[in-house]
Parts: structure tokens; sequence; C-alpha cells
């Protein structure tokens, strides 16, 4: 990747690799939320992934396997014949290759030149998923015949539906034709979930004897055209696209008809506007997005500032703001890893960003969430326990636990490896309800609060009340048989973060409930009418003090796990050097890793930091310097941790590190990083180390706390953000912090170094 400091808005590739594909195609991935496209070429390659999804149109295709999001037919898909030849950059001299992503504008851009033969032509080839037109997608390609002959060209342009998940096809085939003489449509529904699909397809070609012919195939409707290219000429090809499907909820009628007529209408509509129209409509949406609270990082590095607006374009594009029923994947909607699940990743990781930039699109992902409380009761019932145990991973709300029960072969036996977190990673509970406090002390969502809020705090609770196990030998309430954040650790007892985060959400479950009590009885008496909450309450209040919490050593370390401090230490210095993650794995199979002090990621550090406010500083340190030598960062949600409370420690030069090694994770130079698609939670980690670790930014306790610190790298950063309402502004310098109010709404209160201010209009902090 070639990024350059002239352009803070652009990722480039200045050179084509066949095997490498999978980098670019997913950090140059396009979308608008609905929809997500990893940049795969025009043409085709052996080693390509030809992904398009739609958001939260999830499918089962076997019963023996999980749901998963669907790889839609492609639309992007363009065969050139020359003179006969079927184009490919792997014949013939490539030169001047240069395949851009604009960030600002959303555009994708690539062009070279191509000798073959006799002839010499350039090719520019230009794509959008609209921001504006949650549906629409189109392409432009330009073609010039830079030879002294004339050169007879041949496209092959229409959708091609025999592309899969990794050989497993979703789609029944449905009708496909040609209508009004013009416009490609196939109609194919999913074979499990029953939604139907309508894609369009329309062209407009500028060339010299231009003819066409369509032709159908298997699951393939494709039109040829057939044109001269004079010497020193040039033809345009624009191709024009549309999505729509019968979960979409901008659509008065569904119907697969009804669907076919809104996507012709709209194809003809379009006509009257140019593709350069068309994207600066686009465009504008986006500018925007960039508009609101944007972040000014003025650094001896420039790849700092280009890489909060990767993060901030890609938490767009794969997020779906427009329906409170879809939520974010591992990968966003840039590949098939994860299957398009959502994990704790977005309470944790992204959640965040919208809670203090976009509170409308944040509202939608908690309410995903609060949709989901019947998928969590029908775990905890098919568990033994009570109230909302949340899955691990997530598909449709309604679904409930959709974790693949089988993974990779272990690399001893040769067997595949049960993955236990559907069964046993448990902490997602506290994590969707740590997710929701935040939202609403941000946001100051009383309607939120009250209607849905209340219900998933108390649910959750109930959850934990039942899972606890007590232990008569040591008169505690224990948490037995989990994983942690650390995945390397399977079936261990009182994993600390998931104890504490248990506890936190009892008692504050409990603190809930005399306060509701008092304050609004209605909305409590109709919630203990749905969850039976006096005598969950009683159970709750009689156990909460009991919940074994893990107490630091003598030499102030907490115990990951009952067991952890136990193990045998070793050196992971050539494991932490490594490019890519697993390598630990070419020596060792996960049981014996299960036996050493080795963590994944964040584990107790992601509890100190969390819950900053129960840990004195000392003790913060002292397991930050324990935990940290022994933690491979396997995790892409791993480093985003250490950066910010390594910051918070005083530690900035090695916080500033982490920080370079996160950035990279996609960005960076290793190329088969990414192969799968980008790492969302990776991608908010980024906004927080920007935001929280050096702009200081943090509720605790329901409160505003805002202490920056700037890495030695750092000159000065600004930053924006909301709250309860009201639109904040921050700059900070090596001098101290400023902080800016938007408008005349209600002042504003915030702790900063313990210390309560007021902020009216604008307030300079020194340092």
């Amino acid at each position: 990747m070639n990024y350059v400091k002239e352009n803070l808005w652009q990722i480039e590739e200045v050179g084509f690799d066949s095997r490498y594909l999978g980098k670019s195609e997913s950090i140059m991935a396009l979308g608008n939320g609905y929809m997500g496209s990893r940049s795969a070429t025009e043409e085709r390659y052996p080693n390509e992934r030809r992904d398009t999804f739609i958001a939260g149109t999830f499918n089962r295709f076997a019963e023996n396997e999980v749901s998963e999001l669907p790889n839609i037919p492609d639309m992007w898909w363009m065969d050139f014949i020359i003179n006969g030849e079927t184009f490919s950059l792997e014949k013939g001299k490539v030169s001047n290759f240069s395949k851009r992503l604009n960030l600002k504008n959303g555009e994708l851009t690539r062009e070279f030149d191509w000798e073959f033969s006799t002839i010499k032509l350039h090719f520019n080839f230009r794509r959008f998923v609209s921001k504006a037109r949650l549906h629409y997608l189109s392409s432009y390609v330009t073609i010039e015949n830079l030879s002294d002959i004339p050169v007879e060209v041949q496209i092959r342009s229409g959708v091609d539906g025999q592309v899969t998940n990794s050989g497993s096809q979703h789609f029944v085939e449905g009708e496909k034709g040609l209508v009004n003489q013009k416009y490609i449509q196939m109609m194919p529904q999913t074979n499990q979930s029953n939604i139907d699909f309508v894609f369009t397809i329309g062209h407009q070609i500028n060339a010299q004897n231009l003819s066409q012919r369509i032709e159908m195939g298997r699951r393939r409707i494709f039109m040829n055209y057939f044109f001269d290219l004079p010497e020193k000429g040039s033809a345009t090809i624009e191709k024009r696209m549309s999505v729509y499907t019968s979960i979409d909820k901008d659509l008065m009628d569904r119907s697969v008809k009804s669907m076919r007529q809104v996507a012709i209408s709209e194809m003809e509509a379009l006509e009257l506007f140019s593709y350069e129209n068309l994207l600066k409509e686009s465009e504008k949406k986006w500018q925007e997005m960039w508009e609101k609270h944007p972040i000014v990082i003025e650094s001896e590095n420039f790849e700092d500032q280009l890489a909060i607006h990767f993060a901030k374009y890609h938490l767009h594009v794969m997020t779906p703001a427009h329906d409170e029923n879809m939520n974010i994947g591992a990968k966003g909607l840039s590949g098939e890893g994860y299957k398009g699940h959502t994990f704790w990743d977005t309470e944790i990781f992204m959640l965040p960003y919208f809670n203090f930039t976009h509170p409308e699109i944040a509202k939608n992902l908690v309410t995903y969430r609060y949709l989901g409380l019947d998928g969590a009761h029908k775990k905890a019932r098919s568990n033994g326990y009570e109230g909302a145990q949340y899955p691990w991973e997530a598909a449709n709300p309604s679904d409930g636990e959709v974790t693949p029960v089988w993974g990779a072969a272990d690399i001893l036996t040769g067997q595949s490896t049960k993955i236990w977190s559907g069964f046993i990673e448990q902490h997602v509970t506290s994590d969707v309800t740590f997710g929701v406090k935040q939202y609403i002390d941000v946001t100051g969502d009383k309607e939120f609060t009250e209607q849905k809020a209340y219900e998933i705090l108390f649910d959750t609770a109930k959850f934990w009340g039942s899972r606890l196990e007590y232990n008569p030998e040591t008169n505690y309430y224990e948490i037995k048989d989990v994983i942690g954040p650390d995945e390397y650790k399977e079936h261990v007892n009182n994993n600390a973060y998931t104890n504490y985060t248990a506890h936190w959400n009892v008692t504050y479950a409990l603190s809930l409930a005399e306060k509701l009590k008092k304050s609004n009885p209605d909305i409590f008496d109709r919630l203990n009418k749905k969850l039976g909450l006096d005598r969950v309450l009683i159970d709750l209040a009689a156990k909460v003090d009991r919940i074994f919490l893990p107490q630091p050593t003598k030499e102030g370390i907490i115990p990951e796990d009952d067991t952890y401090l136990s193990k045998k230490i070793i050196d992971l210095t050539k494991y932490k050097e490594k490019d890519g993650v697993d390598g630990l794995f070419h020596d060792y199979n996960l049981e014996q890793v299960n036996d050493m002090q080795i963590t994944k990621q964040a584990d107790v550090l992601l509890l100190l930091y969390l819950f900053e406010d129960l840990f004195p500083h000392e003790m913060k340190l002292k397991n930050f310097e324990y935990y940290e030598p022994k933690t491979t960062h396997d995790s892409s949600l791993s480093l985003s941790t250490h950066a910010i409370l390594s910051a918070d420690l005083g530690k900035l030069t090695e916080s500033y590190e982490f920080f370079k090694k996160a950035r990279n994770i996609d960005m960076g130079p290793f190329m088969k990083s990414s192969d799968d698609g980008i790492h969302a939670g990776s991608l908010g980690g980024i906004w927080q180390m920007v935001v929280f670790g050096y702009g200081g930014v943090r509720m605790i306790d329901g409160k505003l706390r805002i202490e920056p610190h700037l890495p030695q790298e750092w000159s000065k950063l600004t930053y924006g953000f909301d709250y309860q309402g009201e639109s904040i502004t921050v700059v900070v310098t090596k001098e101290g912090f400023e902080l800016t109010k938007a408008n005349n709404g209600n002042n504003v209160s915030f702790i900063s170094k313990e210390k309560i201010y007021t902020l009216e209009n604008t307030l300079f902090i020194k340092k």
C-alpha cells in the first residue's frame, strides 16, 4: 500500500500482484451500511473474493450450518475481450498502475496502461456505492486506444449468481430476463430464510459501431457489447445497478412484482443524471458525516491522521444505520469472516464512537439488543438459566445463539476443534448491559431508557443471579467453567473480567430498582409484572455481597482466573515480533496454551480500563507490567485497550507504539492481514485511542471526565463529541485544552483531575 502526506484521504495500491488481492479488496471496500462490497476488480482472478453483502439478509445453507450473510450475485463483473483475447493484468505489460480509494467521497478508481501484442490501451475504472441512495451502485469505465491501429472490443457485463460463500450457495435461482429491451433483472431467493432479491442493471455505452446480444446461463444473465475502438480513440461504459430485498424497511410493498417496478422506475429516472451527478449526490452525504465532529491530528507521522479517516470511513460503510433489526458484523460488510455475525465488539469497541458522534445510529444499535431479548431468553432457557443470556454470536435479533460448534483442525490431532465460545463465553451479557448503560449516560435518552433499557438491565441481572454457583467451602457465589476475553483460556473458573462485570450488572440493577420504586413506580410495576422483579431482586440482594471477585495477590496482581498465576511462563518475544497472528499455534495446540500464562488479548487489563474507578493507579500499573509481556495481541481488539491504558498510566511512549501497531492492523504492510475482511472492532478502537486515550474522554460512573494527554509525537489534537444534546469541540495542546460548546443550550459539567468544571461557552484548562 502507498500512503502519501499530500493526500490524507487516499488509500492507494501502486502495483498489481494477484497473490495479494485480498488486502486491497478489504481495505478499499465500498458501502453505505445497507450494502457493502469488496473492491474486487471487474475482470476475474483466481485468488479473488468477489463478495457483496446486504445487511441483515441472513440465511442458513443447510441444517447442520449456522446462518450467515449470503454473498449476493456479482454485479461488478465485466469481461473485456480485446481483438479476440480476454484481457487480464497477468498478460502483456502493465504500467502506471494505480488503484485508489477516496475516503472523502467513497469512490474507488483504478487505472493503468496495458500493452499486448501490437496494441496499447489505457483503462480507467471508477465506481461507488451511493450514500444518498441506499440501493444504488455505479461504475464507469473508459478505454483509450493508445495504438496506431484500430481495436475490436467485446464486453460481457451483467449479473452472476454463481458466486458462493466459500462453496455454500444460498440462493434459489429464480427468474431472470431483459426488461424493455434495456434492463437486466434477476430475482433469486434465499433457500432457507426466503428473502426475495431483485437485481437490476442498465448500461450506457458510448462507442463506435455498437451492437449487442443478450446471453443467459445457469444463474447468470449478461449483455455482450461489440464495438470498434479507432486508433487514438476512446469508449465509455457506464453500468448502473440496484438491489432491493423483501426485508427493506423503506418499501411499502415488498412483493417481487413491486420491487421490480420500483427498480425499473428508478433506473429510468436516473437516466437524466450522469455518473458525476450521482457521485456528487453521494459525496454530499459523505461530506455531512465528515463535517460532524472532524478530528485533526498534528503529528510527526501523517499516517495517524490518515488512520482516523480510514477508521471513520469504514465505521460508516459497515454500520446499518437504516434498520434497528441489524447490527455490525465483526468484519463489517467487507468479507465472509465470522459470517457477518455480531459480537461483543459492538458494545465495547464500536458503540462508543456512535454514542458520542451519531447518537441516532447508536440508538439503533442498542435497540437491536432490545429486540434480541427473545433470543437471549431462548439461550438462557436452553442452558437452564433465567433471564436474558445474550448470544456470543448474533445474527437476526430473535435467532439466539448462532456460533458454529466446530472450527479449524487441531495441529496435533488433525480433528476439528470445538468452538466453546457459544457455550461458555458469557461475559457478552454484561458487555451488552455495559453498552446500554454507556448509551443512556452519554445521550440522556429518556424514552429509550424507560421503554427498553431498564428491561435489558434487569433481565441480564436476572440471568447472572441464576448463573451464580454457591461454593460452601468459601461461602462465595462463583462463576465456573467460562471463557473470558482471553480466549486462550477455556473452562476456567472465576475469570476476573466475567466476575467483576457480572457483579457490576447485578449491583447496578439493584440500585436502579430502588430509584425506580421511588421516582417512577409505574415503570417498576410494569417491569415487575413482566420479569417477576420482586422475587428476582430478593435473590440478587442475598447474593450480591458474596459474589466472588478475584482479589490482588500480595504483589498487587489480580488473577485472570483461579489457576492462571500457577501456570507455566514462556518467553513470547518471537511470537509478538512476527507479522500476522496465531504464530503460537505453529508450535503448540490450544490445550497446551491453556496451561501456560499466555493471554490472547486484554482481559484483566480491559477490566481495569472499563472500570478504572474501582482500581488504584498503582494496582493498574503493576497489572499492566505483569500481563502485557504475557499477551500475544492475537486479537485485533487488544492493542487499542493497551494503548489507552498505558496512556492513562503515563506510559505515553509505549502507548504510541501500541497506537501505531493498532492503526496498521489493516493499513499496515503485512499483505495477508485482511484477506477475510477488515477488523471492524479495531477501527472503533482507533477512534477510542484518539478520543478516549489521548483526548482523555471517559464516562465514569455516569459522569463525564476529560483528561487529555498527548503523545510526544503529537503537538495538537482537535476533536468533538455530542453529550446529552450538546455539541462540544476540544482542542488539546501541550499547554492544556480548550472546550467550546456549539450552542446556547444547557451547561455541561465534567470532571478533570478530580475537579468539577462547568462549561457554559468556552473554557481553557491549563495543564
